[in-house]
């Protein structure tokens, strides 16, 4: 009797243990797929629902493979959100889909370009990959996708976005080797390629070595939006946009539905100075951008909108609209809310596009006065955006010979580039130096000191010579070389001013200010020819637009004024 009961007390706890074990591990496994508050719900999709083609190989149920391709397609637009959407759904149809667990935790990641990457993506990434892990995976490659992905979410809390770039990119190349027919091992080994590329190398090889490797498949998969996006990304460079001039106006043809899409080819075209074609795509971005915001979160702005209008307001104001500039930035400064609220585009156009106006100008007045907009960005997590800030005011305050009020907003950006050098943030900081520098000079050339000026002016055009632009902007607030320029005339160097405004339009081809300073430089040398030349360069720029930019009326008036004597010589 006492042997029955051992026996049948043990087989009542094996039988407990057995069953919690098995509760314990379902509970894990959905508890911790609910706790991670993965996005879900309907599409929100504005237009023709078309993001391009690519065509996925993958072990998950086959009812699902073309939903997953669908999401892939967001995610090589940068649609993160809505790609969450789509293989969230999947994973809830089917638990075991290894692939989907990959495909969330890549929407998660949002934007492997940034150099800087949102810590609860991160703690979700890492979270949603730990659940993955307890899956059986079908074959090596998952398991390698897998291994791939995980590299961006491991000790992220002590390893810099860039260290983890580059271990991922490392990662990608095995998997690029291991692979040489898979389509898609290619186009995100590329990015990979193109995600770790330092700004500052002005060779640019990490760029043409990902490009290369997309421009190959390109000629074989012409309708892949991830494909196109990243050749316009690698060749956003003035030595490289001729380059990406064709896939830029293929882009938004393969993905209509992408606001991002829309916007992208805007980075080739202001590279090139070809304003019109940038004003109708950032137009089109802008309102697809808008017209999702409206389903998403209508009391707020999505800032695929605000950073397409920055590049906007940049091409207008090349062509000399103040009036569509104007019009484009009061949209801005009613903005009171924006989302994704942490995301680094959307403050950085906010203060840029005030900046922009007043400068491009000349408007030092209006310059000294721009505050931070009045929106729910925190602003004190916002570093090298502010540095746009202090520099405008800096010129502004140095041009109408508030010298005190300048070396405030001097010391304003030398405690930014100090904050900047402790986060190891190499890029911004030596954005900010470069603003360092100018402002140094213009406060200089208030005080009088010419030749002061010009030294830390030079300083600052060297430095801006070494470096590249970041996506996030279509460009600086005003070029180091074009600030240089401008000095060298108000000096009265006519000869150097020309030389570097010349320079200057070769990598910013068609910029308004530019075109005008050269013609001016030209007038003062009595080159007639050359002046008429830059002046009428200038009003073609501007023709079609009721443009009130004195510029234009004088360039009318000396062409009207010289054109006997350039008859004559002909």
């Amino acid at each position: 009797m006492n042997q029955l009961f051992k026996i049948l007390f043990c087989l009542i706890v094996v039988t407990f243990l057995f069953s919690c074990d098995n509760k314990k591990t379902s509970s894990f496994q959905n508890i911790s797929l609910e706790d991670l508050e993965l996005k879900r719900g309907d599409l929100l999709l504005c237009g023709d629902p078309n993001f391009g083609e690519v065509d996925f190989s993958l072990s998950c149920r086959y009812d699902l493979r073309e939903k997953f391709n669908l999401g892939l397609t967001l995610i090589h637009s940068f649609e993160y959100a809505e790609a969450e959407k789509v293989f969230v759904n999947i994973l809830d149809q089917d638990k075991d889909c290894v692939m989907a667990y990959w495909a969330t935790a890549m929407s998660i990641l949002n934007h492997p370009l940034s150099r800087r990457q949102n810590t609860e993506s991160l703690k979700r990434g890492e979270e949603l990959l730990k659940v993955a892990k307890t899956l059986v995976v079908n074959n090596e490659r998952e398991k390698d996708y897998l291994d791939a992905v995980g590299i961006y979410f491991k000790d992220w809390q002590n390893l810099d976005t860039q260290t983890r770039k580059l271990k991922y990119e490392s990662k990608m190349e095995e998997l690029y080797l291991k692979y040489p027919n898979d389509v898609e091992t290619a186009v995100f080994y590329s990015l990979a390629v193109l995600a770790s590329a330092d700004l500052n190398d002005k060779t640019y090889s990490k760029q043409k070595k990902s490009g290369q490797i997309l421009e190959k498949l390109f000629k074989t998969y012409p309708n892949h939006p991830g494909i196109a996006h990243y050749i316009i990304h690698n060749y956003d460079s003035p030595e490289l946009a001729h380059m990406a001039l064709e896939t830029a106006r293929k882009y938004a043809i393969i993905a209509p539905a992408s606001a991002h899409a829309q916007h992208m080819p805007s980075h080739i075209f202001t590279r090139l100075g070809l304003w019109k074609e940038s004003i109708t795509s950032n137009t089109d971005s802008a309102q697809s951008a808008v017209c999702y915001a409206e389903s998403v979160n209508p009391e707020a702005n999505w800032v695929s909108e605000i950073h397409a209008l920055d590049y906007l307001v940049y091409a207008h104001l090349q062509q000399g609209d103040n009036q569509s500039a104007r019009y484009e930035m009061d949209k801005m400064s009613e903005i009171k809310e924006v989302f994704p609220s942490y995301h680094f585009a959307g403050s950085y156009a906010l203060i840029a596009v005030p900046c922009r106006l007043a400068a491009e100008n000349k408007n030092w007045e209006l310059a000294s006065r721009i505050e931070l907009p009045n929106t729910n960005m925190d602003w004190d997590k916002v570093n090298w955006p502010k540095g746009n800030l202090y520099f405008t005011r800096g010129l502004g305050f140095a041009n109408i010979g508030d010298i005190s009020s300048a070396e405030r907003e001097l010391g304003n950006l030398i405690t930014l580039k100090e904050k900047l050098d402790e986060l190891k943030n190499t890029y911004e900081s030596g954005q900010v130096a470069i603003q360092i520098e100018s402002v140094k000079a213009w406060i200089e050339y208030a005080k009088g000191n010419g030749q002061k000026a010009i030294e830390f002016m030079t300083k600052a055009a060297n430095l801006e010579s070494k470096t590249s632009k970041a996506a996030v902007t279509p460009g600086e607030i005003i070029p180091a070389d074009e600030l240089l320029a401008d000095m060298y005339l108000l000096l009265d160097k006519p000869k150097l001013a020309l030389e570097t405004y010349e320079k200057n339009l070769k990598s910013r081809p068609y910029r308004f200010n530019g075109i005008y300073g050269a013609a001016k430089a030209a007038e003062k040398l009595n080159n007639v020819k050359l002046a008429n030349y830059y002046f009428n360069q200038l009003i073609d720029l501007t023709k079609g637009i009721n443009s009130s930019r004195p510029e234009i009326k004088e360039a009318n008036e000396y062409i009207l004024k010289n054109s006997t004597m350039l008859a004559d010589n002909v």
